[in-house]
């Protein structure tokens, strides 16, 4: 049995099952990332809710795994080598899971280096400016009378929205054919962007060719669905 004691996050969320991936997330666009990719892989692993809204992540144990002090974070005890792994950063999780299965990213490496780039894609872009987007619309940020902000982040966030949809044309995925790690990465953002943050509208979602059909598609998918919910609050 795989010995996780060396991990002070482990003292405030114990491992049941160490020997099973330990996951420490919430299902926010950034937590599902990991739910759903381990969800599709199938793989064994024990998921940990940390709950923000109560400021969990600021607490030494979770910052022992994430300086940064941010969900998701993971253990892997059958790390490289069979030694354990912690890793934070959801785009980080996701290229290594993807490459310890050899599933969700090509195996050629011009294939592989196109994928890891829309996966960048939304880590520099998606996230960080359809969270500010949420902000600005639905919570603090609404109360301010300028609306330059928000002005600013809806520009930004249609036309963060047309490049997916120009990359789309004629594809099912965002690599093609191949459902991979760069539509895993995108489908909670783009599903919080026009729901929870209720921007639908603000966007112009239902004018995009192709982005809507391929959220259908990918909200589809029984992992999909499962991961979304993982971990969730009662």
């Amino acid at each position: 049995m795989a010995d996780l004691s060396a991990f002070p996050i482990t003292q405030r969320w114990p491992a049941e099952h160490p020997d099973r991936l330990q996951l420490y997330s919430l299902n926010t666009p950034n937590g599902v990332k990991v739910s759903i990719m381990l969800e599709e892989l199938g793989l064994p692993y024990e998921p940990h809710l940390v709950d923000i809204t109560k400021n969990e992540t600021w607490g030494p144990e979770f910052l022992s795994l994430n300086p940064n002090g941010k969900i998701p974070a993971i253990i892997d005890p059958d790390g490289p080598g069979g030694k354990p792994l912690a890793l934070f950063e959801s785009g980080a999780i996701l290229i290594y899971l993807a490459e310890k299965t050899g599933r969700l990213i090509p195996a050629d490496a011009a294939g592989r280096y196109e994928t890891i780039q829309w996966v960048m894609f939304q880590m520099g872009g998606l996230g960080p400016m359809f969270g500010q987007l949420g902000y600005f619309n639905k919570f603090a940020g609404k109360a301010i009378e300028d609306k330059r902000p928000l002005e600013r982040y809806v520009a930004e966030s249609k036309r963060l929205l047309g490049v997916v949809d120009g990359r789309l044309e004629g594809r099912d995925w965002i690599m093609g054919d191949q459902y991979t790690i760069a539509d895993v990465a995108m489908l909670g953002w783009v599903r919080n962007l026009i729901g929870f943050y209720e921007a639908r509208e603000l966007v112009d979602f239902d004018g995009l060719r192709n982005v809507p059909a391929w959220l259908e598609r990918g909200l589809a998918r029984p992992a999909v669905q499962r991961g979304l919910e993982i971990p969730k609050r009662p």
